[in-house]
């Protein structure tokens, strides 16, 4: 696993190689006929295999992308940075940060098209992301499978609001909490293994139910906000759905004045998702 900057260099790709001819040479004796066809079964297994391990060795691609406006007293290397981070022990897997500042907003056609998962986070620039750019993203999803995951504040995203095809609103939005506990609510769903069945971290701001979405397929993690008036707020947390071929995962904390994605529980959950959200290959 490799994590890496996003460049227009490491777009460029090699084309395939040419495939070798082998020609066989001809024989009149029977032992020579046996040699010769011995030989070419062998070289022919050889190669397949070669092949083969060629093939096991490609890996699969998850974006992290950020509109880059997260604190840097908090998130050094901004919010996808410490979610890329996070991914770095994914086996088999390529983990590419990409910036709303990078060209082509970050997402250019060679990168999106290898993408098997997308995970965004926006908050304060969502009416700089081009129509254009949404479309193919949804596109993505629903026609070729690829996973998208929206954290936080991303539920006013572009792409998630299109993904939805609702106003993807909550009740309110209150800056009053201290901390949030989180609680796995389906301990049998992939995106919850391994997780512990409850934990709490330091989060500041809240999302009030109801969240105006269609019906989810399965709410991974509820939660409850304790407010600094001793008062709580109980709210879903994790919620799926699967739309056309993809699946799309919404994950609520992650308020960017909070270090929520150094913590190695939301570290975990990532992880879960972005594996659960890969298409089957």
């Amino acid at each position: 696993m490799m994590v890496q900057e996003f460049s227009r260099r490491q777009l460029l790709w090699p084309g395939a190689a040419a495939a070798a001819g082998l020609v066989l040479g001809v024989s009149l004796s029977a032992s020579g006929a046996e040699e010769s066809n011995s030989k070419a079964k062998s070289k022919g297994k050889s190669k397949g295999k070669s092949k083969g391990k060629a093939k096991a060795e490609v890996k699969r691609c998850v974006v992290v992308w950020s509109e880059g406006t997260a604190p840097k007293e908090i998130y050094p290397n901004d919010i996808n940075g410490a979610v890329a981070e996070g991914l770095k022990d994914l086996t088999g897997w390529e983990v590419v940060k990409a910036n709303l500042s990078d060209p082509d907003q970050g997402l250019p056609d060679t990168l999106l098209k290898r993408a098997d998962v997308l995970i965004w986070w926006g908050h304060k620039k969502h009416d700089q992301v081009k129509d254009e750019l949404v479309d193919k993203i949804v596109k993505r999803v629903k026609e070729d499978g690829m996973g998208f995951i929206s954290l936080h504040s991303s539920h006013f995203a572009k792409p998630n609001k299109k993904l939805m095809g609702t106003a993807c609103s909550w009740g309110a939005y209150e800056s009053d909490s201290i901390t949030l506990k989180v609680t796995v609510k389906s301990p049998d769903h992939p995106i919850a293994k391994g997780v512990k069945p409850e934990f709490t971290i330091e989060h500041g701001e809240r999302y009030s139910d109801p969240y105006v979405v269609p019906t989810p397929k399965a709410v991974v993690f509820e939660g409850v906000a304790t407010l600094k008036d001793g008062k709580t707020d109980p709210s879903q947390q994790g919620l799926t759905w699967e739309i056309g071929k993809g699946k799309v995962f919404y994950f609520q904390p992650g308020h960017e004045t909070n270090p929520v994605f150094f913590d190695p529980n939301i570290r975990k959950i990532m992880a879960n998702a972005v594996q659960w959200a890969a298409p089957s290959r």
